[in-house]
């Protein structure tokens, strides 16, 4: 079993990936960077910009995955998210999501919160 936080993390995003795959939306970055910030994955259908956030835990932990996506969390994702689409000129719906992947003794359950949060007005 995985032992490091970076390996669960990195193979909680591997699946979260699959899981986008086989249901039909293209990823088109993993761990996308700007300044000190980090998009988890970036994917699309064919008229939505999907941003993920991937939370992976092992069972029993304190807090839940979706839980820690607390708001600094969630405008730092919409900054990044909001440079990703300046650079590339995107123009598309964007939808913010989540995906929460837990570890437990017969493997991993994923749950996939579309819509998950959205970018606050000023």
């Amino acid at each position: 079993m995985m032992t490091k936080n970076s390996d669960i993390g990195n193979n909680g995003e591997t699946l979260a990936c699959e899981h986008l795959e086989k249901k039909g939306y293209t990823v088109l970055f993993r761990n996308w960077h700007y300044q000190h910030k980090e998009i988890d994955i970036i994917a699309k259908n064919p008229s939505v910009l999907i941003i993920v956030e991937v939370k992976t835990r092992i069972s029993g932990s304190l807090v839940s995955p979706v839980g820690s996506v607390n708001y600094r969390k969630q405008r730092l994702i919409i900054e990044a998210a909001d440079a990703f689409i300046q650079k590339h000129n995107v123009n598309l719906e964007v939808r913010f999501d989540i995906i929460s992947v837990i570890y437990n003794s017969k493997g991993y359950q994923i749950e996939h919160i579309e819509n998950a949060f959205y970018p606050k007005v000023k």
